[in-house]
C-alpha cells in the first residue's frame, strides 16, 4: 500500500476496534438474546463474544497488497470464537477461500489481499437470527443493531473509496431487498457514493453485489450465469447486475 492507502486502513482499523469496543458493553443484554434466538434451530455452542472485531485487521501492514474489499453479514459460530475473532471463517469463508484459490487467474489470495467487513459485528449463530435480537430487545439493543449497521456501512465505503484500486464486493443479497434485514445498510452504503447533485460517484462502478458464498449460492449463481468472457469480467457483470437490482443504481 501506498503511505496514503496504509494511513487511510489504520484509520478504518482503529475506528472499528473502537466501536466494537464500545458496543461490547451490551454484552451482558445481548447473551441471553443471542442464546434464546439460537435455541430455535441452533444446536448448543459456546457463546464467547458478543460483538466482534476482525482480529486479520492487526496482521494487515503498509507491504500487504489489498485488492478487495468483502462485506459479509454477521459474525457466526465459528466467527466469534475467542481463539478465531475473525470475519469468515467458517463453511462461507473456506468456500470463499477455495473459489479465489481455483482460480488464480484473478491474482487474489482471499486470507491475504481481501480486507474483510460484515454489515454489523453483532453475533447470531444465523443471520436470520438478528430479527429476534431487535423483535425482543430493549431500544438500547435495536439501537445498537441501526448504529452498528450505519457505521460500518460509512466505514466501509470510506475505506474502498481512499484504497481507490479495491474492488468492494457485498455479498449476501436477500437481506439487501424487500424487508431484510439490511435495508439500512444499504440505504447508508448509497448515500456515501452520491454526490450532492445525485449523481452517484466514479468509485461507485467498482462495487459489486453477489448473492453469498453460504450454502454455495456464489458459485451456483456464478455458474447459471457464467458467459464466455474471462473470468473477472464475467463477476464484473453479475456483480454489476446484482448491484442495479438491489440499488437501482
Amino acid at each position: 500500500m501506498t503511505d496514503l492507502q496504509y494511513q487511510a486502513f489504520c484509520e478504518y482499523r482503529e475506528q472499528m476496534k473502537s466501536l466494537c469496543g464500545m458496543w461490547l458493553k451490551y454484552s451482558d443484554e445481548l447473551r441471553p438474546l443471542q442464546i434464546a434466538a439460537a435455541k430455535k434451530d441452533t444446536p448448543e455452542y459456546p457463546l464467547e463474544t458478543c460483538v466482534v472485531y476482525n482480529k486479520a485487521y492487526d496482521e494487515i501492514t503498509k507491504a500487504s497488497e489489498i485488492k478487495l474489499i468483502v462485506i459479509g453479514d454477521n459474525p457466526g459460530k465459528e466467527e466469534q470464537l475467542a481463539k478465531n475473532n475473525r470475519y469468515l471463517v467458517g463453511q462461507s469463508g473456506r468456500i470463499a477461500e477455495g473459489f479465489f484459490r481455483r482460480n488464480a487467474e484473478l491474482g487474489i489470495d482471499f486470507r491475504k489481499n481481501a480486507v474483510i467487513m460484515n454489515k454489523t459485528p453483532v453475533h447470531t449463530a444465523k443471520t436470520s437470527h438478528l430479527k429476534y435480537l431487535n423483535s425482543n430487545g430493549s431500544d438500547n439493543i435495536k439501537n445498537l443493531i441501526l448504529e452498528s449497521q450505519l457505521s460500518m456501512a460509512r466505514l466501509a465505503a470510506q475505506l474502498h473509496q481512499r484504497l481507490e484500486t479495491a474492488q468492494l464486493w457485498l455479498v449476501g443479497y436477500s437481506e439487501l431487498k424487500g424487508r431484510g434485514l439490511f435495508l439500512n445498510y444499504r440505504d447508508e452504503l448509497l448515500r456515501c457514493y452520491t454526490n450532492e447533485d445525485g449523481s452517484v460517484k466514479k468509485s461507485w462502478n467498482s462495487v459489486f453485489v453477489f448473492q453469498h458464498f453460504s450454502m454455495n449460492r456464489f458459485l451456483v449463481d456464478l455458474s447459471q450465469h457464467r458467459g464466455e468472457e474471462p473470468l473477472q469480467d464475467c463477476l464484473s457483470r453479475i456483480g454489476t447486475n446484482h448491484r442495479k437490482e438491489i440499488f437501482l443504481s
